[in-house]
């Protein structure tokens, strides 16, 4: 009896087209990577999604407790302009001072720059429609923060928890970047005990932030710290700098300062050993002094890397909560309360409505900042280099 060897891709009915196959393949292997991918989407949808569609319908309502649980009633727009125009006002955007000649030609210096900028991005020849408007409202927005800023921050103001966030994150990141940038090109070069310095430098990297804080309020007690014989034989027992609003906003920000430094450190550490040799070494051929090697060889090579971890920083810091909950309470007053601890005293007070209006303005800065950042200064890199 004879047997029949049936091809590859025959069936019964004869042979199977091979766009068949190919057709049945792909639509295998597309569901295949579905299937895989849907672990991790709804995953992001119910982490992340999820709970910001929910913050923004509980910042539109008002928590109620009532028999046998609690209510939340719709309020629209009334938390947000509680914080802006309302009672919290002074609390979210601080104390406005009087208006004086200084307040009006410092303004008037940065309405005319801010116009200059605009005018500049009209005559643009590559300017488009979306460009334009979003320079715009980046001036218009700009010059909105910088007016309320100017008023807080006068003889007279008071900054509220808006502010004071923004002061954290301009003040902080400047000290921590070229901090950082200092002691990595300290530990770039050929020294003595530069790998015993480079484990040294991250060492606040291993500690806790509520540990920091807390190693902060120690050291800044002046009457029973470690350095009150300091303090005492210097006649400063018996003042306590975090009793004043900058004093104690400087001691928030030494604390950011201190945790942050390292991570700075190591990133642009391996931005610099990451320098071809041959640049610097041709560099030094030509005469260059270590000031020139560093700005005209080293310096353009880590832009990139500067302009990104500015960046993750500068989205990181808006969230500062730790030390200044720890080591002033907010205080004194509301002097030091960051946006991320006004929103958690609002929740803890249960004002839900209000602690995620605060969180929602909070991703709105975040978001405009962040966007502002990558158009004008992360984009401009990008190209240069």
């Amino acid at each position: 009896m004879l047997k029949v060897r049936q091809r590859s891709g025959t069936g019964p009915a004869g042979p199977v087209p091979l766009r068949h196959r190919s057709r049945a393949g792909s639509w295998f292997e597309s569901q295949t990577r579905s299937l895989f991918l849907l672990p991790a989407v709804l995953m992001l949808v119910f982490l992340s999604i999820f709970p910001l569609f929910v913050s923004l319908y509980l910042s539109l309502t008002r928590f109620q407790f009532v028999p046998g649980g609690f209510r939340l009633a719709f309020v629209g727009l009334a938390n947000y302009r509680k914080l802006i125009v309302g009672i919290e006002r002074e609390h979210f955007l601080g104390a406005l001072a009087a208006l004086s000649p200084a307040f009006w030609l410092v303004f008037s210096l940065v309405a005319i720059g801010l116009l200059v900028f605009v005018i500049r991005s009209l005559q643009m020849p590559t300017a488009a429609g979306r460009g334009v408007a979003g320079r715009m409202v980046f001036a218009l927005v700009g010059g909105t923060v910088i007016w309320l800023l100017l008023r807080t921050l006068t003889p007279g103001g008071r900054p509220g928890s808006l502010f004071t966030t923004l002061i954290y994150v301009t003040g902080g990141i400047a000290v921590q970047y070229w901090l950082g940038l200092m002691l990595a090109y300290l530990a770039s070069q050929e020294l003595a005990g530069r790998r015993f310095f480079r484990v040294v430098f991250l060492l606040p990297m291993m500690i806790t932030p509520v540990g920091i804080a807390y190693t902060f309020r120690i050291l800044f007690d002046l009457g029973k710290g470690p350095f009150a014989p300091v303090w005492g034989a210097l006649g400063l027992a018996e003042v306590s700098w975090v009793n004043y609003p900058w004093g104690a906003r400087l001691a928030v920000m030494t604390g950011d300062i201190w945790q942050w430094t390292p991570f700075m450190f190591i990133v642009l550490l391996a931005a610099l050993e990451s320098v071809p040799t041959e640049l610097l070494e041709a560099a030094m051929v030509d005469g260059a002094s270590r000031w020139q090697m560093f700005w005209k060889v080293s310096w353009p090579h880590i832009l990139p890397v500067t302009s990104t971890v500015v960046l993750i920083r500068l989205i990181e810091a808006f969230k500062i909560i730790d030390l200044p909950n720890v080591l002033t309470n907010g205080g004194p007053g509301t002097a030091t309360e960051s946006l991320t601890l006004h929103a958690f005293m609002a929740w803890r007070t249960l004002d839900i409505g209000g602690s995620a209006a605060v969180a929602y303005i909070l991703l709105f800065v975040v978001t405009l900042s962040a966007t502002s950042y990558i158009s004008f200064i992360h984009r401009r890199v990008a190209e240069v280099v």
